[in-house]
Parts: C-alpha cells; sequence; structure tokens
C-alpha cells in the first residue's frame, strides 16, 4: 500500500525520469555502435539467429518484414486512421496518424549516424536494403504503431478484457518478431534494432501522454 501511494504520488517524476532514462540509453548506445566494431558483438548475435534458417522461416520472416516497408506502412496507418476516424474516434485517429513522424525521425538519425548496414562477407543477406542502418527504421515503426495500438486498446471501454489481452499479446508479438525478422534477413545488427525498440518506447510514451492527458475517464465510442 505504501509503494502504491508512492507511485500515484510521484506520476509525473516517474515519468520524466523514464522517460530521461530511455533517452540517456539511446545515446549510449548510438556512441557504443560508433565506436565499437560489429565483431565483437552484434556478429555473434547475427550467427546464432541466422543459424536456424530454413526456406519456409525465411518466407514468414519476409512477411513480417514486410509490413515494415515504407508504402505499406504508410497504407496500414491511413486504414486504421481511417477506421477510428469513421468510428468517431478522431483523438485516436490523430494518434494513428502521428506514428508516421517515426518515419521521418528514423531517416535523420540514420543520416546522422550513418551507420553501414551488415555486408554480406559477415552475414547472409535475405533482403536488399538502402540507407543506413541505425536505428532500424522498420523496428523504431513497428513499436511506435503497434505501440499507439496498445494504448488505444487500453483505453477504450467497449473492447472486452480477454480481446484486450488478445489484441495486446498480438500486437507485442509482432514487435517481437518483427525485430527478430530484421536480424534474421541481414538487414540490421541487434543493436540497430534494440535502438529501434529503445526509441519507439520513448516515442510511445510521448505520445502516449498527450494521448490521455485531460482525460477524466476511460471512454468508448463516445468521441
Amino acid at each position: 500500500m505504501i509503494l502504491i501511494n508512492f507511485l500515484k504520488a510521484n506520476q509525473r517524476l516517474l515519468f520524466r525520469s523514464l522517460l530521461i532514462a530511455l533517452l540517456v540509453i539511446f545515446i549510449l548506445l548510438s556512441f557504443f555502435v560508433l565506436l565499437e566494431p560489429p565483431e565483437y558483438f552484434d556478429i555473434h548475435i547475427s550467427e546464432e539467429i541466422q543459424e536456424k534458417q530454413t526456406p519456409d522461416l525465411d518466407i514468414i520472416m519476409i512477411w513480417i518484414s514486410w509490413l515494415g516497408r515504407t508504402p505499406v506502412s504508410v497504407v496500414m496507418v491511413a486504414l486504421f486512421a481511417l477506421f477510428f476516424y469513421f468510428l468517431r474516434l478522431k483523438k485516436e485517429a490523430v494518434l494513428i496518424l502521428s506514428t508516421l513522424l517515426s518515419g521521418v525521425l528514423g531517416l535523420a538519425l540514420k543520416m546522422l549516424i550513418n551507420r553501414p548496414r551488415p555486408s554480406k562477407d559477415l552475414v547472409v543477406l535475405l533482403e536488399n536494403t538502402k540507407y543506413q542502418s541505425f536505428p532500424s527504421g522498420h523496428v523504431l515503426f513497428y513499436t511506435v504503431f503497434f505501440g499507439a495500438l496498445i494504448l488505444i486498446i487500453l483505453r477504450l471501454k467497449k473492447i472486452k478484457y480477454k480481446m484486450k489481452i488478445f489484441l495486446v499479446t498480438l500486437c507485442l508479438s509482432i514487435i517481437f518478431f518483427g525485430a527478430v525478422s530484421r536480424v534474421y534477413l541481414g538487414a540490421h545488427w541487434f543493436t540497430d534494432v534494440l535502438g529501434g525498440f529503445i526509441l519507439g518506447v520513448f516515442c510511445v510514451l510521448l505520445m502516449g501522454y498527450f494521448y490521455v492527458k485531460n482525460d477524466t475517464k476511460v471512454h468508448g465510442n463516445e468521441n
């Protein structure tokens, strides 16, 4: 009870501390990937994941990763935003549309950090890639987009509890397997994926703050 009261009394402080911690971790990771050759860490993880490659698993991973391609992700965001808009969930539609900004942020950081992609002499390449490697734009988008969906699912009152559990689990699974697929396909190093996830969580928390701000109750379709 004391712990719960402490957490309630210090929500803003804990939230800000978490945001700062994520930002600091991402900055430190950015310096790490710039200064440390991939041979000492990333290659080992890539080899472990790519040892499991099979033709069937290749197809599955390619399809999972397909959702993060720019044209596909833009269409997916637009469809979900329209879906929420027609349900009179305008706030949710705006939240979903805002996830497109993750692409701009990811591309800007790629250009700034300028880390090369994994090469065929180091890993098995199953996907043609462009732009730089860090952070993973796919994982950043997956985390932000499906993280935003999780916020909406948890916030909407009319979704039944069991359905909430199913949908949240599905979203988390896509984020996880989407991250694994990027290393499996040789498109990214593990640290690229980790960077995209950390930055994505930071963005989701920030978006979530504005999404629930001034809400006095959990709502349904009454927006």
